[in-house]
Parts: structure tokens; C-alpha cells; sequence
């Protein structure tokens, strides 16, 4: 039988239940069981939140050329510790008109393979 050495309790964002899900930790820091979740996807959700959490990034930034600023993201999740840098990086980008939804603007964003990406189009 294995114990568990502590135990962190996540609300679930997977769908509009909420489900209150706690997660104990091996004596290796490693998910050793997961409760309170009623689907599949909580319980990824909350063994990935408490391992190693990860965020989306959006923004908006300023077009040269186009009084409408444009919305920003990462095409997929980074690591929640390198937010700010990510941030950081995509506010030091220089967009001229005009930028097209999909657009790649930024690639590998803080060495995390994941591309900053424009989410709709201006001109």
C-alpha cells in the first residue's frame, strides 16, 4: 500500500461542474491518486495542474499602420513559470499591417517550441 505525503485540492475548469479535485503526492513528489473528479479529462487536468501547470498566453498588441490593435496567443500551453517571460517577449514584438488570423508572428517562445500566433486579421 502506498501513502501518500500530501495532498493538493484543485477546482476543475474541464467542463461547468467544478468538481473539487484532490491529488496526493508519493514520497517522490509524483501523483500517487486522484478524487472528486467525475470524468477522464479532470482527473489529466488536475494530475498535469499539480505536477506541472501550464497556461495559454494571450494579448493584444499595436499594428503599425492600423488604428485596431490585434489579439494574440501561443498556439498551445507553456509552462505556468515562464508566463511572464513569454509576456515579455511578446510585448517586444513590432507588428506592421497587415496581419492575418493564424499568422505566426512569434516561434518558440521562450525555448518552449510553442508559436505566438494572431487571432484575427487587420489591415
Amino acid at each position: 500500500m502506498q501513502i501518500a505525503t500530501d495532498i493538493a485540492s484543485f477546482t476543475c475548469i474541464c467542463c461547468p461542474l467544478g468538481c473539487e479535485v484532490e491529488v496526493s503526492f508519493d514520497e517522490q513528489g509524483g501523483v500517487a491518486d486522484i478524487a472528486g473528479h467525475s470524468c477522464k479529462r479532470g482527473a489529466k487536468y488536475a494530475a498535469n495542474e499539480a505536477v506541472r501547470p501550464e497556461r495559454t498566453i494571450t494579448a493584444v498588441l499595436p499594428v503599425a499602420g492600423c488604428l485596431e490593435p490585434v489579439s494574440v496567443k501561443t498556439a498551445g500551453a507553456v509552462p505556468k513559470v515562464l508566463v511572464r517571460d513569454g509576456l515579455r517577449a511578446i510585448a517586444g514584438l513590432r507588428l506592421e499591417a497587415p496581419v492575418h488570423a493564424g499568422q505566426r508572428l512569434l516561434g518558440d517562445v521562450c525555448g518552449t517550441g510553442v508559436d505566438v500566433v494572431a487571432t484575427k486579421s487587420v489591415f
